[in-house]
């Protein structure tokens, strides 16, 4: 049983900055890697970045692209997403997810996912 804790959204202006943090228990990690994802209203989920448990691989959407940053703190077997300038298109549930096979940008490769956190950008 793998379970994730997201923590650090909320509110914010826009071109402020928030840092996710999502902690993994359960089971050990070897050849994973981790994925955040957001879902804004009425809009289907969406690939933001993902990390290699090792930390050798990064891979982010382009509307993030120099503006977040994925990393690991495996001692603590937690992924951060660091979010800067942040904009009212950035508004979503932000979800953290595992997958067994490495590195994906798609939703069915993750086999276990947090519950979510919210981040919401004022204009």
């Amino acid at each position: 049983q793998v379970q994730l804790v997201e923590s650090g959204g909320g509110l914010v202006q826009a071109g402020g900055s928030l840092r996710l943090s999502c902690a993994a228990s359960g089971r050990t990690f070897s050849n994973y890697a981790m994925g955040w994802f957001r879902q804004a209203p009425g809009k289907e989920r969406e690939f933001v970045a993902a990390i290699t448990w090792s930390g050798s691989s990064t891979y982010y959407v382009d509307s993030v692209k120099g503006r977040f940053t994925i990393s690991r703190d495996n001692a603590k077997n937690t992924r951060y997403l660091q979010m800067n300038s942040l904009k009212p298109e950035d508004t979503a549930v932000y979800y953290c997810a595992v997958a067994s096979y490495g590195l994906s940008t798609r939703t069915r490769d993750y086999d276990y996912w947090g519950q979510g956190t919210q981040v919401t950008v004022s204009s």
